[in-house]
């Protein structure tokens, strides 16, 4: 039988409080974790005793430590995607991203905030083909020097070659999604 001691080693970071275990008497079978404010957030069943808590716990946060590793090299990678695309199709766009993250997004493929310079892109686009995620980047970053639609912008956005093709493929998958949707019904 494993100690407390032992648990706390099972753990890094559980002595410098990077790690909550939340007990919730309305959670009845799943166990969910997340990362808020530096730390991470377990909550499990209340009803778990405290070898499945011991077994539960360090799963949860391997895998949230594995989802940050790999989100953080594909967030790198994206913003190295974004600087050679502007370099390749509108090198007068010197305003580059301070950040590009992947956001989980039903409405939009992408979204840029000019002033701060961010760029989130939809979670969605992680199983296209690339020139399709591409094209999104492309787009977006084009937004950090024009903010709206407008004639100069669809004037640089043009010069992606594959901009039809992925037009259509965006929109197919949109079609295709809202086709799977199931509509509301009348009472």
């Amino acid at each position: 039988m494993a100690k407390e001691d032992d648990f706390d080693q099972q753990l890094p970071g559980l002595n410098e409080g990077e790690i909550i275990v939340i007990r919730s008497k309305r959670r009845k079978r799943t166990i969910s974790a997340y990362r808020q404010g530096g730390r991470i957030v377990v909550s499990i069943p209340a009803r778990l005793t405290k070898a499945e808590e011991r077994s539960a716990v360090p799963e949860m946060v391997a895998k949230i430590r594995a989802q940050e590793i790999e989100k953080t090299v594909d967030e790198s990678a994206l913003a190295t995607r974004v600087d050679e695309l502007l370099g390749l199709y509108a090198p007068e766009i010197s305003e580059r991203p301070v950040s590009v993250t992947w956001r989980m997004m039903r409405e939009r493929w992408g979204s840029c905030t000019n002033l701060d310079a961010t760029i989130r892109i939809s979670s969605r686009l992680q199983r296209t083909p690339a020139y399709v995620l591409d094209f999104v980047l492309f787009h977006e970053a084009v937004h950090l020097r024009y903010g709206d639609h407008g004639p100069a912008f669809k004037a640089v956005l043009a010069r992606y070659p594959m901009e039809g093709l992925a037009q259509a493929y965006l929109d197919g998958y949109e079609a295709a999604e809202s086709d799977l949707t199931v509509p509301d019904l009348p009472n």
